[in-house]
């Protein structure tokens, strides 16, 4: 198809250039028909091939090329030019374009991507400014103010406001998107006949309508083009706008701002009047830069903490990782310097055979519930971590005794079953628990969670449910609770015995 679309360009190009080369006003309103035609031809065969979901845009933009094409003739091809009747079909036309660049668009906006928006606007902003100083105020101060006059001014606004649409149309558009990109240069060509148009009404050249009606009839041929292309039918489906855009977009801001910046070089001899628009359209620029570079900070600033918690925690559970874990005591020790710290390490019972049995998703939620649990029985200043697979670790500025008593409640929290999609679950843990002195006689954490996940191995080779790294070397694992926890079979069967 895209050979097609090429020898098509060709084919229209050839017959575009008739006019140039043969100087003849007869010949430049059959080619200007025979454009016309042959682009709304196009269009209908387009929707009858592809059959667009959103057909409207596509039935406007054929009213807007009859509209331009009836301005044209009356102004380009009657002597008597019919008063402002041209102009009113030519701005008729700005509006069907605006309405299908608005339907179209519609569907590719994000409710949060403001910063689109004002990229868009700011690109616009600084086209107006450009359009004022080197335009509209010439085509103002032409020494008669007409309806001619005014209408002739009201077009270079209309042109940046779309540009503004083109804008934001080629920062949400993907490079799959042929039919788009045709139109693109369609709208383009739009805007550069305009700029002859405004050039010639404010004097400051002389361009042959020949020349003037070249961009006009290009447009025509790529829209025909780009309803022929299959794409066509995808044309206002939302799209998901890559971050990577706003660079892109951040360019075009550049580019506007130098235009910006020599339009007070430029229009050094510009009136009051001409002064006080410029400069509240500068001001407006600027603001507008302004909030850009402070959301795209606050954006950035976002993406950084973002990336920081998905590096230092667990996506499954919200818990920190192993690697946080690892750096915890060189960020968070000095609030526990001249305190007593103690590591529990967390295995579940049994979680292999679940997991082998009920499938990964549902091991998934019984890990998720278990984090939950343990999260729910550990203060806030504490720190918990998925050590990886069933594991878990919780650091805590502790004493023996307390925890022994957080040891107790991480038993007592997995007492009940676990409702998951399978069904109901009961699992168990073992915990291992390993204690440091003050800051300065403490041990690494690493010897904490070697200790800790040692004791770990005993409290579950004899159901134990918790136990000391310390009795562990010393021999005495067995003695360490004053009221030794039941084991998983002992707390199942009293759990049945309670329920009758």
């Amino acid at each position: 198809m895209n050979a097609r679309c090429a020898l098509l360009l060709t084919g229209w190009s050839a017959l575009i250039a008739l006019p140039i080369l043969i100087r003849s006003q007869a010949l430049t309103l059959v080619v200007m028909i025979a454009v016309v035609t042959g682009a709304l031809v196009m269009i209908c065969v387009g929707l009858r091939r592809h059959r667009p979901t959103r057909p409207l845009p596509w039935y406007l933009l054929s009213a807007s090329a009859i509209l331009f094409a009836v301005g044209t003739t009356l102004r380009d091809f009657t002597a008597a030019g019919y008063g402002p009747l041209d102009d009113l079909c030519t701005l008729a036309g700005y509006v069907g374009i605006g309405v299908t660049a608005a339907l179209w668009l519609r569907p590719r906006h994000e409710g949060r991507n403001h910063e689109l928006i004002l990229d868009s606007g700011l690109i616009g902003l600084a086209a107006l400014l450009a359009s004022w100083t080197f335009l509209i105020s010439p085509i103002l101060h032409t020494g008669k103010t007409t309806a001619h006059t005014v209408l002739a001014a009201v077009y270079p606004v209309l042109d940046a406001l779309l540009l503004t649409l083109i804008a934001h149309s080629v920062a949400t558009a993907n490079r799959s998107e042929t039919s788009l990109r045709l139109l693109h240069l369609g709208l383009f060509a739009v805007l550069v006949g305009d700029l002859g148009y405004s050039l010639d009404a404010a004097g400051t050249a002389s361009i042959g309508h020949d020349l003037l009606l070249t961009p006009l009839l290009v447009a025509y041929a790529t829209v025909g083009i780009a309803a022929l292309h299959p794409t066509m039918a995808s044309l206002g489906a939302p799209r998901r706008i890559h971050p990577h855009r706003s660079r892109q977009r951040a360019g075009f801001i550049a580019v506007a701002l130098i235009v910006a910046s020599l339009v007070p070089v430029v229009g050094a001899e510009l009136g009051t009047v001409d002064r006080i628009v410029v400069s509240s359209l500068f001001a407006l620029l600027l603001i507008g830069v302004l909030v850009r570079s402070e959301r795209a900070i606050q954006r950035s600033a976002r993406s950084e903490r973002r990336a920081q918690y998905q590096a230092d925690h667990d996506m499954l559970t919200g818990l920190l990782n192993r690697s946080a874990l690892l750096r915890a005591l060189g960020r968070d020790g000095g609030q526990w310097a001249d305190r007593p710290m103690c590591l529990l390490f967390i295995d579940l019972d049994g979680f292999k055979l679940v997991n082998d049995s009920y499938g990964h998703a549902v091991g998934d939620e019984l890990i998720a519930g278990a984090a939950s649990r343990i999260r729910r029985m550990v203060r806030r200043e504490d720190l918990v971590a998925r050590y990886g697979g069933d594991e878990f670790v919780v650091l805590a500025p502790l004493d023996r005794s307390a925890a022994a008593g957080l040891a107790d409640r991480l038993l007592g929290a997995f007492v009940r079953p676990f409702e998951l999609s399978a069904g109901e679950v009961p699992i168990t843990v073992s915990v291992g628990i390993a204690c440091g002195g003050p800051r300065a006689e403490e041990p690494s954490v690493y010897d904490l969670i070697r200790n800790a996940d040692s004791a770990m191995y005993h409290a579950k080779e004899f159901s134990l449910g918790y136990a000391f790294a310390e009795d562990v070397r010393h021999g005495t694992f067995g003695a360490a609770p004053a009221h030794p926890p039941e084991s998983p079979a002992s707390r199942r069967t009293r759990r049945r015995e309670t329920a009758v």
